[in-house]
C-alpha cells in the first residue's frame, strides 16, 4: 500500500524500546479517509506500541489566505479532529506557522510521518522540519503522497510537455495505485489522566477539539484579509464533499460530456474539497468505478479531469521552480509571441477595481467574476474565458498575469492551488500549442463572447447567477 508512496527522510538504528508518541503531521491531506499518511503512522504507532498524535499548524500570514480560505479549511478540520477522538488519536491544532509550531512536538516524539506537499511554500516547510528533526532524538523521519493517485515521481521525473505527453504515463500505472484500504485501529489510545497531564503541561495551547465557536473567534482574531468572507454556498468537510459526490453522481456525471455550457450545473464542485485535502482523489474515482449504467463518454471526460488533468497540474508545479512567476511560467514560443504583442492598442482597460465590482462591458465576463466573488466557485470553462479576457483588457501580460493571479487566489475557495497556477499559465501558452496569429493575443489561444454566445444559452448562466445575489 506504502510502496512508491513513502519517502524515509532518515531513520535510527532502534535498540530499545521507543519512547514517547508517534507524531503525524497533517497538512496537505486534511483527512480521514483515504489518507496514506495517517494510516502509515497508524502502522508505525502500533509496531513501537506508541500513541500517535496528529498535528496541525494553523498560520495567519500564509500568502494571500483571507477569511473564506480559513473558514473552508477549519469547516473540515472541525470533522477531522472529532473523528481522530472517536478512533484513540491525539489531535492538536496550534496557532503558528506550521514548521515553527512543529518544534516542541518533535523534542518528544519517537517518529515524524508528514504527507507530501507540492507547492514550493509546503516544501520549504517540509525542509525545514527535517532539519529540525535531525537535531533531535527523533528516530525517523518519513513522508507519505496522498494526494496524487499515481504517485508524482513514479509518473514522470520531469516537467511533462502536456496532457497528450502525460496521460499515457498515468493510465499505464493507475490499475497498480487506485488500491482500496482500510485503515487500521490504533492500539495505544491518546486518552487517560497521563495524555491530559502531557496536554496541559507541555502544549497548553493547543486546541484538541474545534466547533463553530472556536472557528468564528480565530476568524475574527486572524491578521488574516477579511474583506472576503466565507462562501455561503460550499461549506467545507469531508462529510460535505461526499454530499457533492453522490449528488454529482446522481445528477451531473450522467451529462457530464455536455458540461461545458455554464448554463447547466454538471460539475462535481470538488475542487474546493480536493484542494485542502478533505477528499481523496482516489476515493473519488474507486467511487465512480462501482457506478453502473453511465455513458463512457461522460465517465472517461471527468476521469480526464479528475486524474489527467489535475496529476498534470501537479507535475507542473513540482517540476517548474518558477510556476508563479511570469517571467518563467510558459514556454519559449509564447513568450515570443508575447513580446511581439506587448505593446498592442487594448480598446479597453480596466484596473483591478473595475474587474472586482464586475463592471466591465462584457456581460458574460461580469456574471462570471460574479460567480467568483460570490460563491469562491467559477464554471470551469468560464474561468479560461475569464482569464483571456484579463489579457485582452490589462496593458501588458505580465500585468494581466499577476491579475489574474490575484484574483484567483483571492475569491476562489481552490485558489493557490496546483490546478489554479496551472489554468492561469495555460492561458498564457503551458501545456497548449500557437495558433492563427491576431493582434494582442499573438498566436495565444483566443476566446470571444461571440464563441459563447454561439456555443451557449449564455442567457440562462446569467439567470442562474443573478439567482444568487
Amino acid at each position: 500500500m506504502f510502496t512508491d508512496r513513502l519517502t524515509v527522510h532518515f531513520e535510527k538504528s532502534i535498540t530499545t524500546s521507543p519512547v514517547g508518541f508517534c507524531l503525524y503531521w497533517m497538512q496537505q491531506s486534511q483527512r480521514i479517509n483515504y489518507n496514506h499518511a495517517l494510516a502509515y503512522a497508524i502502522e508505525l504507532s502500533n509496531e513501537y506500541k506508541l500513541p500517535l498524535l496528529v498535528y496541525f499548524g494553523l498560520t495567519d500570514d500564509f500568502p494571500e489566505a483571507n477569511e473564506r480560505h480559513y473558514a473552508f479549511m477549519l469547516e473540515g478540520l472541525n470533522e477531522v479532529s472529532k473523528e481522530l477522538q472517536k478512533r484513540g488519536i491525539g489531535f492538536h491544532l496550534v496557532k503558528a506557522s506550521p514548521e515553527v509550531g512543529i518544534t516542541d512536538y518533535i523534542r518528544n516524539a519517537a517518529f515524524l510521518v508528514m504527507d507530501k506537499g507540492y507547492l514550493k511554500i509546503q516544501r520549504k516547510w517540509r525542509e525545514k522540519v527535517i532539519k529540525k528533526a535531525l537535531t533531535t532524538e527523533v528516530l525517523g523521519v518519513y513522508e507519505l503522497e496522498s494526494d496524487l493517485i499515481v504517485p508524482i515521481g513514479m509518473t514522470s521525473v520531469k516537467e511533462e510537455y502536456a496532457a497528450r505527453t502525460i496521460r499515457p504515463k498515468i493510465h499505464r500505472y493507475l490499475d497498480q495505485y487506485a488500491l482500496n484500504f482500510r485503515m487500521k485501529s490504533v492500539i495505544i489510545p491518546w486518552s487517560g489522566e497521563w495524555f491530559e497531564a502531557l496536554d496541559n503541561q507541555l502544549y497548553p495551547k493547543a486546541i484538541h477539539n474545534l466547533n463553530p465557536k472556536m472557528i468564528d473567534e480565530f476568524l475574527e482574531s486572524a491578521a488574516i484579509d477579511h474583506s472576503v468572507k466565507k462562501s455561503l454556498y460550499f461549506k467545507g468537510g469531508y462529510s460535505n464533499a461526499l454530499l457533492r459526490l453522490h449528488a454529482f453522481i446522481e445528477k451531473g456525471l450522467p451529462h457530464y460530456d455536455e458540461g461545458n455550457s455554464p448554463a447547466f450545473v454538471v460539475q462535481s464542485g470538488l475542487s474546493p474539497y480536493l484542494h485542502f485535502g478533505q477528499i481523496s482523489a482516489l476515493e473519488i474515482y474507486l467511487t465512480l468505478q462501482k457506478v453502473k449504467h453511465i455513458r463512457n463518454e461522460a465517465y472517461n471526460g471527468f476521469i480526464e479531469q479528475l486524474i489527467v488533468r489535475r496529476e498534470l497540474a501537479f507535475n507542473f508545479v513540482y517540476y517548474r521552480e518558477g510556476y508563479d512567476v511570469f517571467e518563467t511560467m510558459t514556454n519559449p514560443w509564447a513568450y515570443r509571441t508575447m513580446g511581439l504583442h506587448d505593446d498592442d492598442v487594448r480598446p479597453y482597460l480596466y484596473d483591478v477595481e473595475v474587474l472586482e465590482k464586475f463592471a466591465t462591458h462584457d456581460t458574460y465576463w461580469n456574471t462570471a467574476m460574479k460567480e467568483m466573488v460570490l460563491t469562491g466557485y467559477m464554471h470551469n470553462y468560464m474561468r479560461m474565458y475569464w482569464c483571456k479576457k484579463i489579457i485582452e483588457w490589462t496593458p501588458n501580460f505580465k500585468k494581466a498575469y499577476e491579475t489574474a493571479i490575484y484574483l484567483n487566489n483571492k475569491y476562489f475557495i481552490d485558489g493557490r492551488d496546483p490546478n489554479s497556477y496551472t489554468g492561469v499559465a495555460w492561458c498564457f501558452g503551458i501545456h497548449d500549442r500557437g495558433w492563427r496569429e491576431r493582434s494582442i493575443f499573438g498566436t495565444l489561444r483566443y476566446m470571444n463572447a461571440q464563441g459563447l454566445k454561439r456555443k451557449f444559452d449564455m442567457k440562462k448562466y446569467i439567470e442562474r447567477i443573478d439567482k444568487l445575489i
